[in-house]
């Protein structure tokens, strides 16, 4: 049981597969392949041993868990419409990193739970004089420059390449972490009490400069001079966040929304096609897909070849063949792995793809290698999108 099989299931289909087999309900299946931090130990425990199996699976240290994700809000005004006062955040442009602490000890994860302590001393430092004995905490890291301002995000995840060399990585591009949520305290699990008591539970053993600037207010004007002043330090956005919502591990809830400068989608490429001119040689014109959890599939919504550099050509043609599976003239199909950050101006009705919708003027903004496929975009956030844009373009 790996979670994301080759004929494309991904986890959430299993978990589904999972409880059905044992009899037991989805949602306990899911809260306990939360815990567990995956579906091996998970399906074995709900097969052999049932309802009891899974309630051993409390949550502990060292034993990371999916993070909670956001869904897009069109702007601060849209995200007090949905959630009403709320705490927003400075919307960091950096690696998500889950930090656990037990007793002297401390192992920092990635989002995709690869353990990378060694990587990240910074990290390890800031939370050694943190005076609780068990911490489960959430939060970005990012690599600063000396103004405050933030480097590209690809010099961040330099300093979770393979081979490393963290001192001297360290001296040129040092790693600041801003922690926004705490799941554990002292054996205590926060996760189903409301984001205003898990707030307060931060500022109370963290000190300020390692918890990421946040406001709470109902107030837009406030909220958007927040905003404006997050997009001048040159950071993403903002992240809005429901003050009563539990964390929902590995699940994108409408609780949180993230609020960015333009639109942009985290999608999949699909397929791809050989370039012209003076880009033959190179695959180019990417063709993207958004999730469909219903089926675990890819549903396409369009093709780019725009916003790509030479260096980008050239390392895309590379991965896009080592995950190629079959081809159509001059189209080749790849295995659904990559996902891309594509920014776009609007979303489209559309009877060229399967999902009935396109997005307007598509590029490239980057490759997420911090992210699979199972974390890309829905179908349903694209419906949303284009929901939200009606009242404002008169349709």
């Amino acid at each position: 049981m790996l979670g994301e099989l080759r004929q494309g299931a991904l986890e959430g289909i299993m978990l589904d597969a999972i409880a059905r087999a044992a009899k037991l309900p989805a949602a306990q299946v899911r809260s306990a392949a939360m815990r567990a931090g995956g579906l091996p130990a998970i399906a074995e425990a709900a097969l052999v041993e049932g309802e009891s199996g899974l309630a051993r699976f409390a949550l502990e240290a060292f034993r990371p868990v999916q993070p909670m994700l956001a869904q897009p809000a069109e702007d601060v005004a849209d995200a007090i419409v949905r959630l009403g006062p709320a705490a927003f955040e400075w919307k960091l442009d950096g690696a998500r990193v889950q930090a656990h602490k037990s007793g002297g000890q401390i192992r920092v994860y990635t989002r995709s739970l690869n353990e990378v302590t060694s990587a990240v001393p910074e990290i390890v430092a800031a939370l050694g004089d943190c005076a609780a004995r068990e911490l489960i905490l959430d939060g970005e890291t990012i690599a600063l420059r000396p103004n405050g301002t933030p480097y590209p995000f690809q010099e961040t995840m330099r300093r979770f390449g393979r081979k490393l060399d963290v001192e001297a990585l360290r001296t040129t591009f040092p790693l600041s972490v801003f922690f926004f949520d705490c799941l554990l305290v002292d054996r205590e699990d926060l996760t189903a009490k409301p984001a205003k008591e898990r707030f307060d539970t931060l500022a109370r053993i963290l000190p300020a400069n390692l918890i990421v600037p946040r406001l709470v207010t109902g107030d837009k004007e406030a909220a958007q001079n927040f905003y404006d002043e997050a997009l001048a330090r040159g950071h993403e956005g903002v992240m809005a966040k429901a003050l009563d919502a539990p964390y929902e591990a590995g699940s994108r809830g409408a609780a949180w929304l993230k609020i960015k400068k333009a639109h942009t989608l985290d999608l999949v490429v699909i397929a791809v096609e050989w370039g012209s001119g003076r880009r033959k040689g190179w695959l180019s014109n990417l063709h993207l897909g958004a999730l469909d959890p219903a089926t675990g599939g890819f549903v396409m919504l369009g093709k780019t070849f725009k916003g790509m550099t030479d260096k980008m050509l050239a390392w895309q043609t590379e991965r896009l063949l080592s995950l190629e599976t079959s081809r159509e003239g001059h189209v080749v199909h790849v295995q659904p792995e990559l996902v891309a950050e594509i920014a776009f101006n609007e979303v489209q009705e559309s009877s060229t793809y399967p999902g009935g919708f396109a997005l307007r003027f598509a590029r490239v903004k980057r490759y997420r290698d911090d992210k699979s496929a199972k974390d890309a975009d829905t179908i349903e956030t694209v419906r949303a999108l284009y929901e939200g844009q009606r009242p404002r373009s008169g349709q």
